[in-house]
């Protein structure tokens, strides 16, 4: 057995390792193009794979951060790790212990002292493990130290019966007699609205809105709220990867908390998806106890998966 970096060519037997392993989350090899190799956090020395003979039968990626998401803002204490797969056939001989030791190494060498799976931004594959999907993954990443820090959960809505619910349109009436104004964005907006995403939630959000207008998304899948002209609160979907049912990211401000202007964008969003004839909605990532959650829970959606965000001390 042999562990190295990642070289040219080994691209082809890891996504097909992948998708050996991973069973439940298979991955195209374009789309292993974009969120690894293009990465702007990319190093080759990060992937790491076990070779048996000419066999790629293991694989983990570590990463750390080299382009700020916002600002200068590097992150240098944190490192990632955003998959890591060996192969059945040589399961149980410790080739995932020392893929793992390896990658933490690399992590270490960058000066992080701690690292998480999988919550990094902007090119996670899932939020955290599965412990439903990939039991034994779960328990590896116990056995290596790492600990559940939170679980998020993804959720899904069908829209072949959806129709915009006539209580949602007499809230949005009253906030427009109030002055609120709820328009799809234009283009002189999306400062506005990338500041507001970056500032009031995270870099990524922002990152998120930007990114899926150049990827060409139209800009009506932005869906806004105005109060005397200030952006208080957005919906989103289709700007991740171009999926045109991911739903999110979507947000409203605090101080505008308690007056269904939550509700109404992501009806919003809803209404303009089923008017492009899009079957369902879904995203990745979410608490269901936050406020957020118990939106979604109310309107519709229904969790499917969840996931827990591991974190490894590295000084321990």
């Amino acid at each position: 057995m042999m562990y190295r970096a990642f070289q040219s060519g080994d691209e082809k037997g890891i996504v097909g390792l992948w998708n050996d392993v991973l069973i439940h989350d298979p991955i195209h090899k374009d789309r292993f193009r974009t969120q690894v190799l293009l990465d702007a956090n990319f190093d080759p020395a990060g992937l790491i794979v076990a070779i048996n003979g000419e066999r790629i039968v293991g694989a983990i990626m570590a990463i750390t951060r080299k382009l700020p998401m916002i600002g200068t803002e590097l992150e240098p204490d944190t490192g990632w790790i955003t998959f890591f797969m060996v192969h059945p056939d040589v399961g149980r001989q410790g080739i995932g212990h020392g893929l793992m030791e390896r990658a933490c190494d690399y992590i270490r060498s960058q000066g992080a002292e701690k690292v998480f799976f999988s919550s990094y931004a902007p090119n996670y594959f899932l939020p955290g493990i599965d412990e439903a999907a990939y039991p034994a993954g779960f328990e590896f990443l116990h056995k290596e130290g790492f600990k559940r820090a939170y679980s998020p959960v993804a959720m899904h809505r069908a829209l072949t019966d959806y129709v915009y619910p006539e209580a949602v349109k007499a809230v949005k009436a009253e906030r427009e007699q109030e002055g609120y104004v709820f328009e799809t964005v234009q283009d002189g907006d999306l400062p506005a609205v990338i500041t507001f995403a970056n500032t009031v939630f995270n870099p990524d959000w922002g990152r998120a809105i930007r990114e899926g207008l150049l990827q060409g998304i139209d800009p009506s899948q932005i869906l806004i709220a105005k109060k005397q002209g200030k952006v208080v609160g957005f919906a989103m979907y289709g700007g991740y990867e171009g999926i045109r049912e991911r739903f999110g990211p979507f947000g409203v401000d605090d101080n505008e908390q308690g007056k269904g202007l939550g509700k109404i964008l992501l009806h919003e969003a809803l209404y303009s998806m089923k008017q492009r004839t899009i079957q369902g909605a879904w995203f990745l990532w979410t608490s269901e106890k936050s406020s957020a959650g118990h939106l979604y829970l109310k309107n519709g959606f229904k969790t499917y998966r969840t996931f827990h965000v591991m974190v490894k001390d590295l000084a321990e």
